[in-house]
């Protein structure tokens, strides 16, 4: 098993969303969408799991899995608080010793299984401050102005094989030193952009489509599990 000295992970999963209720305890295949980002920690050998709340659902279920629960004020649980703000309160309100912050989050609950060990080992290998999963976007988007659409990352007429390389971030995992997030960043200026391209990495929960959507991938890469 893989040893991720000094690092815990932190899954902030708060209990008022708005688009679709009760997002983060939802059935996916008869598991809280909580859980998947529990026993995904877990089956990578991480024992320190700490999942930051407001919401007493979530607790309970947290605590049924054998996790740590930090309490997360309300003032920190609005639409408008930031993640970085959970995962602050999260350090400043455990003892623990530790360097590296590995953020999962409930949201995002499908993962490859070798993608964490993967990736602590760039970010160890690397010394890099932080890391985050991207992904290769494939659409050609631009922007309305004046009532004409006017494209920003490709030429009218240009084949989508030949776009420029822009990526996007897919949210499946984030690891940070920690002495970045007491300064209130996500990510720091040596940061590392792993590339995902796996399907799971377009799976992020935030409407009942996104559910709907996570549900056909998990059945897609039931033999992934």
């Amino acid at each position: 098993m893989f040893d991720f000295q000094n690092s815990i992970v932190v899954i902030p999963a708060r209990g008022n969303s708005k688009r679709l209720a009760n997002k983060n305890i939802k059935l996916l295949e008869s598991i809280p969408l909580l859980v998947h980002s529990i026993n995904y920690a877990k089956k990578n050998g991480i024992h320190k799991i700490i999942v930051s709340t407001e919401d007493d659902k979530i607790k309970q279920i947290a605590l049924e899995n054998n996790v740590e629960v930090v309490d997360r004020p309300i003032e920190l649980s609005g639409d408008n608080c930031t993640t970085v703000s959970a995962l602050k309160h999260v350090i400043e309100n455990i003892k623990d010793e530790f360097e590296n912050v590995i953020l999962l989050q409930a949201t995002n609950p499908l993962r490859p299984n070798n993608l964490l060990v993967e990736a602590y080992q760039k970010y160890i290998e690397g010394s890099y401050d932080s890391l985050m999963t991207v992904s290769r976007n494939h659409q050609k988007f631009g922007k309305i102005i004046n009532e004409k659409f006017v494209p920003f990352n490709y030429m009218m007429g240009q084949r989508s094989q030949d776009l420029e390389p822009l990526y996007f971030e897919n949210g499946l995992l984030y690891i940070i030193k920690r002495h970045l997030i007491l300064e209130d960043k996500i990510v720091g200026e040596n940061n590392y952009p792993l590339v995902v391209n796996h399907p799971f990495a377009k799976v992020d929960i935030d409407t009942q489509e996104d559910f709907e959507y996570a549900n056909f991938i998990f059945n897609q890469y039931k033999n992934e599990f």
